[in-house]
C-alpha cells in the first residue's frame, strides 16, 4: 500500500538508514539527504564522531534491523562482525575482582560503528526506490496549514509527503518548527558529565595463550575510601572486525587523557594491570579520540498539543542517551521498526497518524530513558531538568551500585534472573517489569540470603591484579 509519492529522510547515519528501510514499501520514492560525502567502505566521517568509540548492537537492535533488512546480521558477521557470548568471551571485573566465566542467556554482535553503517548502506542501496543524496545540507522546512510539505537544502527543494528527522543531537528541526509557528517542545535533560577517550589497536598475531577472552570490561571500583581517580573509570578493551580492538576509558565528571602519552600512562593506573598489559601487546593504529557530548536529552514532541503533520523523529533527533549505556542505535532501529508498523496500518498521514505514532514511540523510549536515569541521577556532578533533589540523589547514589551488583550476582547463579537481566540490558524489558516479577524477586532474595551465609555456587571476586580466570563454571549453575 502506497501512502504518498515522496518521503524524505534527514540524515544518512544509522537512524536515517533504518528509517529509509521502514519507508520504502509505502512511498514511490524515498530520498535520504546526507551532508557528508559517504565512504564506499567502513571508514570514519565527520558527521559521526562517535564512530571512533565502542558500540554495542543490543539484541533488540539486532532484531529490529533484521526485520527492516533481511539478512543484515549475517552480512555484518560475514563482513567481520563477531557473534560472542559476553559471559564466556569477556573478562569482567566488577566488585572487588574478576567474575567467573560461564554460559548465559545473552549473546551480542561486536563490530565497529563504521562497519554497521557500511552494511546498512549496502542494504539501503539494494532498495530500488531509495536514493541517497550526498553532500546535501538541509537548511529548512516548508509548511502549509499545520503540515510539513517539503525540505530545503543548499542545492534545491524537495517536496515531501512525509519527512523523517534523523539529524541527531544537533538537529535544527525544532528551531525551524518554532520559526514556522509551533511552540518549542519541552526538553528533558540530564548531563552526568561523562567523558570518554578511545584509541584503536591492532591485535598481536597469534594472540597470547592466556587471552581466552576477547573483551575486557573494568567497572568502577565499589571502594568508598581513598583511591586513585582512575579506579572510578569504566574501561573497555573492545573487539571489532579486522583483528582490531578499541581501548576506551570513560568517567563521570573526571578529566580524561587527551594525548597518546597521557592515554598510555593513565591506563597503567586503572584498577587492574591487565588493561595496560593488553595494550602493550598490541600495535596502536590511531590517535586518541575524546568525546564530551554525552548528555541525555529527550525532546518531548509527544506533548505538543498539535504536533506537525507529515513529520516524525527517529534516533538522537528526539531522544539521545548517555552513550555509556549503548542504547542509541538499538533505540533508533526500534523507532524505525515502530514507524513501519504504523505506516502499515495507516489510512493516511494525518494528525491521527502523528499522534498515535508519537504516543507509541513515547512508550518505546521510556524503557532506555528510565535505565539511563537510574544510573545518571545518582551523580553529584549531573545537571539538567531531571536532576533529582539532593536527598533523592544521595539515596540513588547509595543503592544503585549495590543493587546492580546484587542483580549481577544473582544472575550468575539463577537462570531466571539471568534471562530477565539479559532482557533488560538488551531493551527487551523494563527494569521496573523485571523487579516486579515474583520469580525474579525470589531469586534475588534467595541469592542475598545464601550470600550472607557465604554459600555461592559460582565463585567471584578473583584477584584483580592477576589474569582473569579461564575456568568455565557453567556446570555450577546447573546444579
Amino acid at each position: 500500500m502506497r501512502l504518498g509519492k515522496t518521503a524524505v529522510v534527514l540524515g544518512g547515519s544509522a537512524a536515517g538508514l533504518c528509517s529509509a528501510g521502514a519507508l520504502a514499501p509505502y512511498f514511490d520514492q524515498v530520498v535520504v539527504l546526507e551532508r557528508d560525502e559517504l565512504p564506499a567502505g567502513a571508514e570514519h566521517r565527520r558527521g559521526v564522531p562517535q564512530s571512533k568509540h565502542p558500540h554495542f548492537l543490543l539484541n533488540s537492535g539486532r532484531r529490529a534491523i533484521g526485520a527492516l533488512f533481511d539478512g543484515f546480521e549475517d552480512d555484518l558477521i560475514a563482513a567481520g562482525g563477531l557473534h560472542l557470548m559476553p559471559s564466556m568471551d569477556a573478562a569482567y571485573l566488577d566488585g572487588e575482582g574478576w567474575s567467573a566465566r560461564k554460559r548465559s542467556a545473552m549473546t551480542m554482535v561486536y563490530s565497529s560503528r563504521i562497519l554497521i553503517e557500511r552494511v546498512l548502506r549496502d542494504k539501503v542501496r539494494e532498495l530500488a526506490n531509495v536514493v541517497i543524496r550526498e553532500g546535501a545540507a538541509v537548511t529548512g522546512l516548508t509548511t502549509r496549514d499545520g503540515r510539513i510539505t517539503g525540505v530545503d537544502t543548499d542545492g534545491g527543494h524537495f517536496e515531501a509527503d512525509l519527512v523523517v528527522d534523523a539529524m541527531g543531537r544537533g538537529s535544527s528541526v525544532s528551531a525551524w518548527l518554532v520559526a514556522a509557528g509551533w511552540p518549542e517542545p519541552e526538553v528533558r535533560t540530564l548531563d552526568a558529565k561523562v567523558t570518554y577517550t578511545s584509541r584503536w589497536y591492532e591485535l598481536p598475531a597469534p594472540r597470547p595463550a592466556t587471552w581466552w577472552w576477547r573483551h575486557l570490561v573494568i567497572m568502577p571500583t565499589p571502594d568508598k575510601g581513598e583511591h586513585p581517580a582512575e579506579h572510578e573509570y569504566l574501561v573497555n578493551f573492545f573487539p571489532v572486525e579486522g583483528n582490531r580492538v578499541i581501548a576506551c576509558m570513560g568517567s563521570w565528571g573526571l578529566e580524561m587523557p587527551r594525548t597518546t602519552d597521557a592515554f598510555v600512562e593513565t591506563a597503567r593506573r586503572v584498577r587492574t594491570p591487565m588493561f595496560a598489559a593488553a595494550m602493550d601487546r598490541c600495535e596502536p593504529t590511531s590517535e586518541v579520540h575524546l568525546t564530551r557530548s554525552t548528555g541525555n536529552k529527550w525532546r518531548r514532541y509527544d506533548r505538543l498539543r498539535t504536533p506537525p503533520e507529515g513529520l516524525v523523529f527517529v534516533g538522537d533527533a528526539i531522544c539521545a542517551f548517555n552513550p555509556f549505556y549503548a542504547q542509541g542505535i538499538s533505540s533508533a532501529a526500534g523507532s524505525a521498526l515502530l514507524l513501519r508498523e504504523h505506516l502499515d496500518r495507516a489510512r493516511g498521514l494525518d494528525a491521527r497518524f502523528s499522534a498515535k505514532f508519537l504516543a507509541a514511540q513515547r512508550k518505546l523510549l521510556a524503557v532506555p530513558w528510565s535505565l539511563a536515569m537510574a544510573r545518571d541521577q545518582g551523580y553529584e556532578c549531573a545537571e539538567g531538568t531531571e536532576k533529582p533533589r539532593e536527598w533523592k540523589r544521595r539515596i540513588l547514589a547509595a543503592v544503585s551500585a549495590p543493587a546492580f551488583s546484587l542483580i549481577v550476582g544473582a544472575a550468575r547463579e539463577d537462570d531466571v534472573v539471568d534471562e530477565h537481566f539479559a532482557k533488560v540490558f538488551n531493551l527487551d524489558e523494563s527494569l521496573g517489569d523485571m523487579l516486579r516479577n515474583p520469580r525474579v524477586l525470589a531469586g534475588l532474595v534467595r541469592y542475598r540470603f545464601l550470600a550472607a551465609l557465604g554459600r555461592h555456587r559460582v565463585p567471584f571476586d578473583f584477584d584483580a591484579q592477576a589474569e582473569p580466570p579461564a575456568t568455565d563454571y557453567s556446570t555450577a549453575t546447573a546444579r
